[in-house]
C-alpha cells in the first residue's frame, strides 16, 4: 500500500504543483490550505508524512509543527523560502525532519521525502540517493543534480564526488581518492587528482576559491563538506 503524504500550503498553485507530481510517483496525496485544517487531516487520515510550508496566515507552518510533536511522530518536512541557517535550525529543533528552500525542485522534493520515509521505517539513510546540500547524487543512474539542475560529469568526476560524499568529514588521500576513482596507476598522483578536483569543483560550487562541498585538508587530501 503507497503511503499517505499530506501537503499544507496557502497557495493553490503549490498545491497543485506537487501533487500531481507525487501522485504520478505513486503517493497518496491528502491537501490542505490552513494549519487548522492541517491539524484536523492529520489526526483524522494518519498520513505518513507532512510536507509543510512554513510562511501561512493564522497559524504558521512552525507552530502546526509544534502541535502535531505533542502527540505524533509523523514524518515533517519544511517549505521555507527561509535561506538563513538559523531558521532552519529553529525548524529542526521544534521537531521537523527535514526542510526544503523555496524554490524547489519536484526531484529534490521527491528525494527528501523518500529519506525521511526511509528513516521512519527503519531503512538504511544511504541506499540509491544521497542529499548533500543541494546536491542530490543518483548512485544506480550515476547522476548528480544542482538545486534541481544536472551537472554535467566525466565517468571519473561522478566517481570522484560520490565517494567523498558517501561519508562527510571523512579525509581522503589523493592516493585513495585514485585508488576509488581513476582506476589507473599514474606517476603524478597529486597533480592527476587535483586536476580533476579542480574541474569539479568548477561545476558544484558555488565559489572555487571558497569551496562548500570539497574541502581540501592541507597535507593529508580532500573531505566533502556538504552535510545532509
Amino acid at each position: 500500500m503507497s503511503d499517505t503524504i499530506l501537503l499544507v500550503d496557502d497557495e493553490e498553485k503549490v498545491l497543485e504543483f506537487m501533487s500531481s507530481f507525487l501522485m504520478n510517483e505513486g503517493y497518496r496525496i491528502v491537501t490542505a490550505r490552513t494549519g487548522a485544517e492541517a491539524l484536523a487531516l492529520t489526526k483524522e487520515k494518519k498520513p505518513a508524512l507532512v510536507v509543510l510550508d512554513w510562511m501561512m496566515p493564522n497559524m504558521s507552518g512552525l507552530d502546526v509543527c509544534r502541535e502535531l510533536r505533542k502527540n505524533s511522530r509523523v514524518g515533517i518536512i519544511m517549505l521555507t523560502a527561509k535561506s538563513d541557517e538559523v531558521d532552519k535550525i529553529i525548524g529542526l529543533e521544534v521537531g521537523a525532519d527535514d526542510y526544503i528552500t523555496k524554490p524547489f525542485s519536484l526531484r529534490e522534493l521527491l528525494a527528501r521525502i523518500r529519506s525521511v520515509l526511509r528513516r521512519l521505517n527503519g531503512d538504511p539513510e544511504i541506499d540509491d540517493q544521497l542529499i548533500r546540500g543541494d546536491l542530490i547524487i543518483s548512485i544506480p543512474e550515476c547522476r548528480a543534480w544542482k538545486r534541481g539542475v544536472e551537472i554535467g560529469m566525466t565517468p571519473t568526476e561522478f566517481k570522484l564526488l560520490l565517494t567523498l560524499a558517501v561519508k562527510p568529514g571523512i579525509v581522503y588521500s589523493r592516493l585513495q581518492l585514485l585508488k576509488a576513482a581513476l582506476d589507473d596507476d599514474f606517476l603524478n598522483v597529486e597533480r592527476t587528482v587535483d586536476a580533476h578536483i579542480s574541474r569539479l569543483r568548477k561545476k558544484i560550487e558555488d565559489d572555487v576559491s571558497s569551496p562548500k562541498y570539497i574541502e581540501t585538508v592541507y597535507g593529508f587530501g580532500y573531505r566533502f563538506g556538504g552535510q545532509p
